[in-house]
């Protein structure tokens, strides 16, 4: 059975390869034609194209499962899936310090939480069998004017619930509370942002007309065994906040 052919790249170092690969195949897979196979090369084979490890090459393929690009099926191959939306929201990859300065200089109010929250349906996938998350909905105000910027909402693994003080969470960002105060090792964390319209809480809560412009941001954050540790999703004032990428073609 022919194979699908994806590009070649040239790998910046400076970058996670994995991160590097995921997106490169994940382009020639949007960017395929119809009359391409779907069937995907081995993971040999890939690693081979790309020049690096097959164990990078399995992790930048669970990155691209996870979004439902393709489907992975044992003895018989990792295959494309036809139907793969091409809209899928623009990922911003950068470190966990960059993270933090990103939620950081804002004024943080808990408006609740609760160590045995039940897991909303739409992030099940992201705590697999568990019955139960720990939740903290947090407001962020500008420290100088006072006025409602973003409202977050973050879901941690219930094991978790217990090792974080609620009041470390108005002083610190949560990434912070995890990494520094808990002392959780985290491995990468996993952004996406997309525009969306201000529902009746949000509208509420950052002081906005009903249906004016958000920007949703979701956030995943890893252990080093691949398991998340937090979800997060914040919505910003769209007239507040930009978000911008620099590529370097070095």
């Amino acid at each position: 059975m022919t194979s699908f052919a994806p590009d070649s790249i040239v790998l910046n170092r400076k970058l996670p390869l994995w991160y590097q690969v995921s997106q490169s195949l994940r382009a020639s897979i949007l960017g395929r034609s119809p009359q391409d196979p779907l069937r995907l090369p081995t993971e040999e084979q890939l690693a081979a194209h790309y020049g690096v490890s097959v164990l990078t090459m399995r992790q930048a393929l669970k990155e691209l499962e996870d979004e439902g690009l393709i489907t992975r099926h044992r003895r018989r191959g990792t295959f494309i899936e036809p139907d793969a939306r091409r809209g899928a929201p623009v990922r911003l990859l950068g470190s966990v310090d960059a993270i933090v300065a990103q939620q950081s200089g804002m004024t943080t109010r808990l408006l609740e939480h609760d160590v045995a929250a039940p897991v909303p349906p739409a992030l099940a996938e992201h705590f697999p069998g568990a019955a139960h998350v720990a939740a903290y909905h947090r407001l962020r105000s500008d420290e100088k004017t006072g006025e409602p910027t973003n409202h977050a909402r973050n879901y941690l693994r219930p094991d978790l619930g217990p090792l974080v003080d609620p009041a470390d969470l108005e002083r610190r960002p949560m990434t912070k509370v995890l990494r520094d105060v808990v002392g959780l090792r985290i491995s990468r964390i996993t952004d996406s942002v997309e525009a969306r319209l201000a529902d009746p809480e949000t509208a509420r809560l950052l002081d906005v007309p009903l249906l004016s412009p958000i920007l949703h941001y979701t956030g995943i954050t890893y252990d080093e065994e691949g398991r998340v540790l937090d979800v997060a999703v914040i919505h910003y004032r769209g007239d507040r906040f930009s978000f911008t990428v620099t590529l370097d073609a070095d």
